[in-house]
């Protein structure tokens, strides 16, 4: 089944990036990355919280509101700390990760294969550019369907639907971050790789659920690249297989 064989995927790609020094090395520096990012966009959230919670609404003057203003304070901290998480995740992916995943998945293509499939001919920063490029639309458009379906549950009786739907959203395009990285670094145009996604949504469903999972998700995001690799190496072979790795 597509959606089990997505999360065991998830499992053997990142208990093969353990197993191999280079990528262990890349696996750690890029959780490394992401986590400084993360650390200086809340510090900067923390050092202005008081100044934005200002200009969104000053404390009342009248007792009867101050606990309305420490509530309403409160969720207002949590949704900008969430928005300045979100955009420390893009600054993260788009600059930095985009470059160590590539690197990653070539070294799992040649890991397994024995060999890497080079990329049409395409000087280096040209190439660079070209990853960066599409990274923003992989990182971006899953961000605004989830922002959209939130407003959906908080505008209308959908909520129900939508508190289950949000989560299944988020762990699709979250693996199609991933396993979206052979098709771009072979440049295929943007629809021909949202085919592929949506030919195999019950597996990115599968693959994507476990970074939903707190704790779990930090390790296996930091070598999500490899088991998204062997997956395309899969689809390559005509089968659902990940291949045996070269000696």
């Amino acid at each position: 089944m597509s959606f089990i064989r997505g999360i065991k995927l998830n499992f053997e790609g990142f208990l093969l990036g353990l197993r191999t020094p280079r990528l262990l090395m890349l696996g750690l520096l890029r959780f490394a990355v992401m986590l400084l990012v993360f650390a200086a966009a809340v510090a900067f959230f923390l050092a202005f919280h008081s100044d934005i919670i200002d200009l969104i609404w000053s404390k009342p003057a009248s007792i009867w509101l101050v606990w309305i203003w420490y509530l309403v304070s409160w969720l207002l901290s949590l949704i900008l700390l969430g928005a300045t998480t979100v955009v420390g995740y893009f600054i993260a992916q788009i600059l930095f990760s985009v470059v160590i995943m590539d690197l990653m998945s070539r070294i799992t293509e040649k890991r397994v294969t024995g060999r890497e499939v080079p990329p049409p001919s395409m000087p280096y920063f040209q190439h660079l550019i070209f990853l960066v490029r599409q990274e923003i639309p992989r990182t971006v458009v899953p961000v605004l369907l989830a922002l959209a379906l939130m407003a959906l549950g908080w505008l209308t009786p959908l909520s129900p639907v939508v508190t289950i739907l949000s989560p299944a959203v988020a762990a699709l395009f979250l693996a199609w971050d991933y396993t979206d990285l052979v098709p771009a670094r072979q440049l295929l145009p943007f629809k021909d790789r949202f085919a592929i996604f949506k030919r195999h949504l019950l597996f990115h469903l599968g693959f994507g659920v476990l970074f939903l999972v707190p704790l779990l998700n930090l390790a296996l995001l930091s070598f999500a690249p490899v088991g998204a690799t062997l997956f395309h190496l899969g689809l390559a072979h005509g089968d659902d297989t990940r291949g045996t790795p070269a000696s």
